[in-house]
């Protein structure tokens, strides 16, 4: 049968791994067998350079090592679990952080946040949870606003005429991201430009040049760089003293206010969540979009789901839940192309992977490759996906936002348009931090009848 089930096969990699965090201070890796640091500062970066990308380095790693290896990244250690049944040893998911959040601030530069222990990680992980389902409680209309004006403009188009889905899904999530996450200021379309602009320029650099050091090697683009974040955390500062003190508290970053955070606390938490928010929901939208656009069958499916659970009415935040295959068709699409690269969770207790001893406080971050070796149906997925970590309450605050972006998004376009192939289109993806397609995709869209 022809659904998400063929072209994910093109996806899924051989190795699976998990990445877990060591105490920076161990150098042994708690005697788990694995790499040296080839340098002091960057650890085994130049050997993931070098295989060509993180997946492929573990699967080197994995083949040489065993199914418990440790390598380091940076000046940290960390141990990958090659296999479902290591895995299987290891979860404990009493305790949850995000690594991603973890890496985006250690490529910034930043320390917020780090370092703070099991207990500040709890309060933090509800502090972001309490943030996002407060922002999308109190603009779910906006959103739903946001996404019509995308897909009325769609519907306008000729049948034959092919839309650019990055281009378009891109402006989509600087949009909701920036209004979400810090307010109204960001609906005058100069201030989402300035920020796209900087956004761009931070991430060009962070996404795909953080391995190789490339930057460093360019004064120019050292420069660029150092020049966009300066202003980009120049507008958040701004954006935080206006906000502060407000009675109205709908957006991501009052919730931030309302805590206990300094205001650079404030500020580096909203840089890592407008970052990453914008690449991760632009990219689970784009490619759930196209890989829509090659299973006439799958759109199908979710349009007679939105007429079993909505009927005429339109989308909304708490009937969302109950839309259990635009879940799973979320799901797959985040595993085949690759959007969370880490997720980590942390453990109360010390934990045990065959002879090797991980110490408690300890993060590990399952893979969401590992989803079909624990499922026989892509997509009977949600169980799985829950366990390891990368949907509902577990996921990372980034994540969910986008989870519900994407289904307000497809709810809103599999009702009123139905999704073409542009023929002899090769679509192929690049390995950032999250995975992107190399060039814009394309499809063509006709009214639903």
């Amino acid at each position: 049968m022809l659904d998400f089930a063929i072209f994910a096969v093109t996806f899924v990699i051989i190795l699976v791994g998990a990445v877990l965090y060591l105490y920076p201070s161990s150098r042994s890796a708690s005697g788990i067998p694995g790499l040296n640091p080839t340098e002091e500062k960057d650890g085994n970066i130049q050997d993931i350079v070098n295989q060509g990308s993180l997946h492929e380095f573990l699967a080197c790693l994995h083949g040489q090592f065993g199914p418990v290896a440790s390598f380091w990244f940076g000046g940290r250690p960390v141990v990958s679990l090659g296999s479902v049944d290591q895995l299987r040893q290891h979860i404990n998911p009493n305790r949850t952080t995000d690594s991603f959040e973890t890496m985006l601030k250690s490529l910034l530069g930043y320390r917020s946040g780090m370092g703070g222990g099991a207990t500040e990680a709890v309060m933090r992980k509800k502090l972001y949870e309490s943030a996002v389902n407060n922002t999308l409680k109190e603009n779910f209309p906006l959103l739903l606003k946001l996404v019509e004006e995308l897909v009325g403009k769609w519907k306008s188009f000729p049948k034959d005429q092919h839309t650019p889905l990055c281009a378009h899904l891109l402006g989509l999530a600087m949009k909701a991201v920036t209004q979400l996450a810090l307010g109204d200021r960001f609906q005058n379309d100069a201030e989402v430009i300035g920020f796209r602009k900087n956004h761009e320029a931070i991430w060009s650099e962070i996404g795909k040049g953080y391995l190789d050091g490339s930057m460093e090697k360019s004064s120019i683009r050292k420069e660029h760089y150092e020049s966009a974040l300066a202003e980009m955390e120049t507008v958040l500062m701004s954006v935080a003293k206006d906000r502060k003190g407000q009675r109205s508290q709908t957006a991501f970053v009052d919730a931030l206010l309302q805590s206990n955070l300094t205001d650079r606390q404030v500020m580096e938490d909203s840089m890592v969540f407008t970052l990453a928010g914008c690449v991760i929901t632009a990219n689970l939208c784009i490619w759930a979009v196209h890989f829509l656009s090659t299973s006439e069958e799958v759109q199908e499916k979710l349009h007679q789901e939105l007429e079993d659970v909505l009927g005429s009415e339109p989308v909304s935040l708490d009937k969302i839940p109950q839309l259990r295959y635009f879940q799973q068709v979320l799901n797959e699409t985040v595993r085949t192309a690759k959007l969370t690269p880490i997720a980590a969770q942390l453990q109360e207790n010390e934990g045990k992977v065959d002879q090797h001893i991980i110490p408690k406080e300890v993060s590990y971050s399952p893979l969401p490759y590992l989803v079909p070796l624990l499922s026989t149906s892509h997509y009977s997925a949600s169980k799985s996906f829950s366990l390891l970590g990368f949907s509902g309450s577990q996921a990372c605050p980034e994540l969910r936002f986008a989870y519900t972006v994407a289904t307000v998004v497809l709810s809103t376009v599999v009702r009123q348009l139905k999704l073409h192939q542009v023929k002899g289109q090769v679509v192929e993806a690049r390995s950032e931090l999250v995975s992107t397609p190399k060039d814009d995709t394309w499809i063509t869209v006709s009214k639903r009848s």
